[in-house]
């Protein structure tokens, strides 16, 4: 047995699952291996039938799950040739809130004959949104009741968390609620599959399902106002409780160490959700330092020591991503996946040629000459509401716009244009945090866009006035998964025994620093309070032609 102790991440994302074996002495990456789940996401028709899913919905196969863990791991044991001896702790992150109704065993129903027709028996993926009904229900209802613990949620609850699914499966589908023995987070499931133990983990259940350490789950007479059938909720299908971040799980199944390579009883950590777990291994963990995880959609990370109130925040949960400390999350719903909408449906053919010549992508190309651009050059200002909105504002039926195009508009103006507005968005959020006393003094940059993109990197940095620094890794949610199977199995084993311990030694920045450049940011400012003026003309009330024109559409689809 070598001296050398290892641990590994594995970071469950929307298309695909990433396994990282991981050195605990300086969290250097070891080997890698990504799985691309065989159903992706399923959002047309049901796998295997022709049953065709209505609009907004998002879906995705539990067992693709299961086959993540079972064909990365070995991969990373084999490519890196260390003993399972030596691996000590396995940790996930999840995207969230991702869920599924499951029987007693933990059999998902969509397993089972009788109910694999339905579609809610599937996983609900976090970007399924056909829940907005239930949201909207939930939020009037709380409203009407002044439950306090809607202000820890900025006023609202989002169509992606637990309960507008749970509704929603209850309203439409009651056969599969009743059938339904447990209704849980995919995260949470999988470390059932892993451990055979079900457990529920503190950031899902914080931010997601309305718990909280000081009070739990809110009272079954709400419940009870949602639908009679739904009272008791959490004690029929959920559970109290709720274990902290970094806890041990239990120990890998036998079964599953077969099937992995690894040694019945490694130490599993509770379970976490892919952007809270980066906060650690983006070596925060104090207060005034925003991580932004950026992606398909980006999430806002920042620390505080005390609870404050923020209009439009995902949610403020105590020890909901470091203990000791309240966790605070923002978002938008609409960042990566704003730009691949871009290039892959309005960009001249003439953009492909010019690429592939130069050995470009059609993103790379697109940057380069966006970079040639100066700020406000294009005369255009767009609203990142392709996917709505989901901070500041919550509201999932807002929809994109872009303002200025003329007949001289050419496809680099737009992608910059639409940088620039995910930047507003960021920087909407930030000024909302700081309005009601929660500081953010820096921002660190995560996940796949900034290693990608460089000008939207200074175009952040230009657009909010910060210095930025990039997380030293583009696996930061397996990373800081790795790093939580470490403190899961503790010093003792070779590991850690908090968090913090963990990120002092396997957490690191790179060097590379965005910082503001004042002539941007002079003309960003001028920009930033037209959008400011079209976010609240459109977003708040003032015309909701957005969603008028989605039930429009939505009419036009049913004739």
């Amino acid at each position: 047995m070598s001296s050398k102790k290892y641990a590994i991440g594995i970071d469950f994302g929307t298309e695909s699952a990433r396994a990282l074996l991981v050195d605990l002495a300086d969290g250097r990456h070891v080997a890698t291996h990504v799985y691309n789940y065989a159903d992706g996401v399923i959002d047309e028709y049901l796998p295997g039938t022709k049953i065709r899913l209505e609009p907004d919905w998002a879906l995705q196969n539990p067992a693709d799950y299961v086959r993540a863990v079972e064909i990365t791991v070995p991969q990373v044991l084999a490519a890196s040739g260390v003993s399972p001896d030596d691996v000590i702790g396995l940790g996930i992150d999840f995207t969230a809130c991702t869920m599924l109704p499951t029987k007693a065993d933990g059999t998902p129903l969509c397993y089972l004959e009788q109910y694999r027709d339905n579609p809610h028996a599937w996983v609900k993926l976090w970007k399924h949104h056909a829940a907005q009904p239930e949201a909207d229900q939930i939020n009037e209802i709380a409203s009407d009741r002044a439950e306090d613990w809607l202000f820890r949620y900025g006023g609202k609850i989002s169509s992606e968390w637990f309960f507008p699914k749970a509704l929603q499966i209850l309203n439409e589908a009651p056969e599969i609620y009743e059938a339904a023995d447990r209704l849980i987070e995919a995260a949470d499931w999988i470390v059932w599959q892993l451990t055979g133990v079900e457990t529920r983990n503190s950031c899902t259940a914080g931010y997601k399902a309305i718990w909280s350490k000081r009070i739990g789950f809110p009272e079954p007479s709400f419940f009870a106002a949602l639908h009679p059938r739904m009272r008791n909720i959490v004690a029929e299908k959920m559970s109290t409780d709720i274990l902290p971040l970094g806890a041990r799980a239990g120990g890998l199944t036998p079964a599953m160490a077969q099937a992995t390579g690894l040694r019945p009883g490694t130490a599993v950590a509770v379970a976490n959700v892919d952007a809270h777990v980066a906060v650690p291994a983006g070596t925060v963990v104090e207060p005034g330092r925003m991580v932004m995880i950026m992606g398909t959609s980006t999430c806002h990370m920042v620390l505080g020591n005390e609870q404050k109130i923020v209009p439009g925040m995902c949610g403020v949960v105590e020890d909901g991503i470091l203990p000791g400390m309240f966790g605070y999350e923002a978002g938008q719903s609409c960042v990566g996946d704003h730009f691949a909408w871009f290039v892959e449906n309005c960009v001249p053919y003439p953009y492909y040629l010019e690429a592939e010549k130069k050995g470009l992508n059609l993103h790379q190309l697109l940057e380069a000459k966006a970079a040639e651009l100066k700020p406000g050059e294009s005369g255009l200002l767009a609203l990142d509401w392709w996917n709505g909105n989901r901070s500041v504002l919550v509201d999932v039926d807002l929809t994109g716009l872009l303002v200025g195009a003329t007949l001289a508009t050419r496809p680099e103006e737009i992608y910059r244009a639409l940088i620039e507005a995910t930047a507003f968005g960021t920087r909407i959020i930030i000024q909302t945090f700081e309005d009601n006393g929660v500081a953010v003094n820096e921002l660190v940059a995560a996940g796949g866009l900034p290693e990608r993109n460089k000008l939207l990197m200074q175009i952040y940095a230009d657009v909010t006035g910060r210095e930025i620094k990039v997380v030293g890794t583009d696996q930061a949610g397996a990373l800081g998964s790795a790093m939580h199977g470490a403190v899961a199995a503790g010093a003792a084993a070779g590991g850690y025994d908090t968090i913090q311990q963990a990120a002092a030694k396997m957490a690191h920045l790179q060097d590379k620093v965005y910082r503001p450049i004042a002539a941007h940011k002079a003309v960003y400012d001028k920009l930033y309070a037209e959008y400011v003026a079209l976010h609240d003309y459109l977003g708040r009330g003032s015309n909701d032609v957005m969603k008028r024109l989605k039930r429009i559409k939505a009419a036009a689809l049913q004739q």
